[in-house]
């Protein structure tokens, strides 16, 4: 079985559970002490999943492409789940940049940043965790297709 078909759960469970995470943690400066370091180790396991789950998704696509399996319909379809995969993976890695920052920042005082610096940070986490949330959802449902669609 492909390590990719295995890891990609990984990626699938935590891209999403940092985007909730990120944004609560953005907007609910009360919450800030309770969550912050499930945030904190969220930002950096999401990533390092979305890149594993990339990686082997390339090496698949190699191999799969090597041994003559892939149709000119499918090899599109598989181009775009890979540039989809790819997009999530940036995506995913600035949502864990900004929201380690901001865990980073506010780890001692919850309230330690100017309200316009604090509201900046929350829509740009609202902003990426969208992204990264229907840019990984693209890239699943393009892999379905791949995998058990017709052509």
């Amino acid at each position: 079985m492909p390590v990719h078909v295995l890891v990609l759960h990984a990626a699938v469970i935590f891209v999403p559970l940092l985007a909730l995470g990120a944004v609560v943690y953005g907007f609910v400066a009360s919450w800030r002490p309770k969550i912050g370091w499930a945030v904190g180790l969220l930002a950096i396991v999401a990533p390092i999943a979305a890149l594993i789950t990339m990686l082997s998704g390339t090496e698949f696509y190699n191999r799969l492409l090597s041994l003559g399996r892939v149709s000119p319909p499918g090899k599109v379809i598989l181009d775009g789940h890979m540039a989809n995969g790819t997009t999530t993976f940036w995506l995913t890695l600035a949502l864990g940049v900004v929201s380690l920052t901001l865990v980073v920042l506010t780890a001692r005082n919850p309230r330690a940043l100017p309200k316009f610096a604090d509201l900046g940070f929350a829509l740009v986490l609202v902003v990426l965790a969208v992204l990264s949330g229907y840019y990984l959802y693209e890239t699943g449902d393009s892999g379905a297709t791949a995998v058990w669609g017709t052509y």
